[in-house]
């Protein structure tokens, strides 16, 4: 087995014992939302004009490839070329194809749809993955929560077929798929012995070495189509803020949250979604849409709820 360097060391041990890990682990969990909470408004902005989901792939991950290779090669977190292996897996489950199946459902659906079914079931999958694979039974309290989250899931898809006359089912299996992905992420990361830091690079760093060249060798680029401001703006968000920050972000609330806490407090981002696309896309939810979000933001709570306020 490829060993990582001790400073590659996941953070967990040193930062959950404490208050103040605590709270820098809920904190980096609130950037990670609201940038991937702008991100599914952003995205669905982007497809609606002249880009299309190839490109935004290319964007997000040929651009963090550029900024986040050099910190493998040098400095603390520096890698041996053996251990870049491990990161493999984790671009295959959250890097080109999990933004394929999320663009794929923004496209078909709608932004508070989609950032409702995907980080709204990535908790669910979490608790279902550890207890299938560890033996760890949800607390009756994240089943609660599950059971909220999943009935608001069904009233928003109701309603949004109501509204809409339909709704794309390759586009809801999409998120489901995305979503399941997720949660294999979050518990492979934990398992990985890899820093937030370096995870993150070596998503970037795999993704872009096996889609960049498919993406310029198929003739995939809708870019040249695109104004040159909504380019700028798509290229910050997608390869700066999403590939970079929101990565790295989530990757350290994992560290020091846990899989399952970190999971649920990132299915939040509907209730995000849901107020930013009122002004950006237009879209405006019904009040069955509005009081759904409201229960799966419940369940969320109840899904991260620490074990130690449980047992008080």
């Amino acid at each position: 087995m490829t060993s990582i360097p001790s400073e590659a060391a996941p953070l967990a041990a040193t930062e959950r014992a404490t208050t103040p890990g605590l709270l820098g682990g809920f904190a980096w969990a609130s950037l990670s939302v609201a940038i991937f909470s702008g991100w599914f408004v952003v995205t669905r902005l982007g497809l609606t004009h002249n880009l299309e989901v190839w490109d935004v792939i290319a964007l997000r991950f040929g651009e963090g490839a550029v900024l986040l290779t050099p910190t493998l090669l040098f400095g603390g977190s520096r890698l041996p070329l053996r251990a870049w292996l491990p990161g493999i897996p984790l671009a295959v489950l959250w890097g080109a194809p999990f933004i394929f199946f999320v663009g794929t459902g923004l496209r078909l659906t709608s932004a508070v749809l989609a950032s409702s079914i995907a980080p709204a079931l990535m908790p669910i999958f979490v608790g279902m993955f550890a207890w299938a694979l560890r033996g760890k039974a949800p607390r009756w309290v994240e089943i609660c929560g599950y059971v909220l989250i999943t009935a608001g899931l069904v009233v928003l898809v109701r309603s949004h077929a109501s509204a809409e006359g339909r709704v794309s089912t390759v586009g809801v299996v999409s998120l489901v798929a995305a979503a399941a992905m997720w949660a294999a992420y979050t518990l492979r990361l934990k398992a990985s012995g890899l820093s937030p830091l370096q995870a993150t690079a070596l998503i970037c760093f795999w993704s872009a070495i096996f889609y960049v060249p498919i993406y310029f060798a198929c003739g995939l680029s809708n870019i040249s189509h695109a104004h040159s401001g909504e380019l700028l703006f798509q290229s910050v968000y997608q390869g700066i803020l999403m590939s970079v920050v929101a990565i790295l972000a989530f990757n350290r609330a994992v560290a020091v949250l846990g899989p399952r806490a970190a999971a649920a407090i990132v299915a939040l981002v509907p209730v995000a979604v849901t107020v930013f696309a009122i002004p950006v896309l237009n879209e405006i939810p019904s009040l069955v849409a509005s009081l759904s979000v409201c229960g799966i933001a419940v369940g969320v709570m109840l899904a991260a709820t620490p074990p130690k306020i449980e047992r008080q």
